[in-house]
C-alpha cells in the first residue's frame, strides 16, 4: 500500500475535507482517497505517460494494481 504525504495545504483546506468527509461519512483520509481517485478516473494514464513522467523510476508496473490489462507484444 503506498502513502502520500501533502504539505502546505492552503488555509481551510484541511477544515474543509473535514467537513466533506464528515457529510459523507468518512475519515478525511478515506474522502481524500476518494476525492483523489475520482479526479485520476476522469483520464486514465497511459503506458506512454507514466514511462514519460520523471517520477516513473518509483512506479510499480504491475498490471492488475495499476489497473491495466496485461497483452501481448506485436512482434
Amino acid at each position: 500500500m503506498e502513502q502520500l504525504l501533502i504539505r502546505n495545504l492552503p488555509d481551510g483546506t484541511k477544515a474543509r475535507l473535514h467537513l466533506r468527509a464528515t457529510s459523507q461519512r468518512r475519515t478525511v483520509e478515506a474522502e481524500a482517497r476518494a476525492i483523489l481517485a475520482d479526479a485520476l478516473a476522469s483520464r486514465p494514464a497511459s503506458l506512454v505517460d507514466l514511462l514519460s513522467d520523471d517520477a516513473s523510476a518509483d512506479i510499480d508496473f504491475v498490471p492488475v494494481r495499476m489497473r491495466l490489462s496485461p497483452r501481448e507484444a506485436d512482434l
